[in-house]
């Protein structure tokens, strides 16, 4: 039995909540909507995500938006995909500012200096995390090389040949679908 497709109002919630309100970026606030959306409430089937995610990754601009965006189209078309991408954006905003303008007064602190360093740290953190949290469905027996064969291409075609990301990603999806697929194991 399929699950109830959520309100306006609840998608509005949760993408106000999570999408404004999880710290690290976009790769933490992805991470927590993978488990919120998906894990917790199945508003969203594994594939739409990843379907989500990757269409996201190809869109210029800031593909967290993106992404909210189309997981808002997949729930409830046009109204969910603008509430959803309302919610996840004007908070956020407004507290950019804010941060902002209490930065610049702040900005030759020590302190803060010091505290900006250790949050960049803990965000590549996150981002290696969300990286495993989207792969690891696809990193089972007999598909593991596979999947390392094309994330070590991607990663040393965009980091030493400066290949730019959305042709990385289009090779890579290129490249996935001309790499044999193993067969489901029963």
């Amino acid at each position: 039995m399929e699950e109830p497709k959520p309100g306006l109002a609840e998608i509005a919630s949760v993408f106000a909540r999570h999408g404004n309100f999880t710290l690290g970026g976009g790769s933490a606030t992805v991470a927590i909507l993978h488990r919120e959306i998906l894990d917790k409430r199945h508003w969203i089937t594994p594939d739409q995500f990843n379907l989500s995610f990757a269409l996201a990754r190809l869109t210029p601009g800031t593909n967290l938006l993106a992404f909210q965006t189309g997981v808002g189209w997949l729930l409830r078309g046009w109204p969910g995909a603008l509430i959803a991408l309302l919610a996840g954006s004007i908070p956020c905003t407004l507290i950019v500012l804010a941060a902002t303008v209490l930065f610049s007064q702040w900005q030759a602190n020590p302190w803060a200096q010091a505290a900006i360093h250790g949050a960049i740290a803990a965000a590549v953190a996150i981002t290696v995390k969300t990286c495993w949290t989207i792969a690891h469905p696809y990193y089972k027996p007999g598909s593991r090389v596979r999947v390392v064969v094309i994330a070590a291409v991607a990663f040393a075609v965009y980091v030493f040949l400066h290949v730019p990301a959305i042709w990385v990603l289009l090779m890579a999806g290129a490249l996935g679908a001309v790499l044999p697929t193993p067969p489901a194991r029963a």
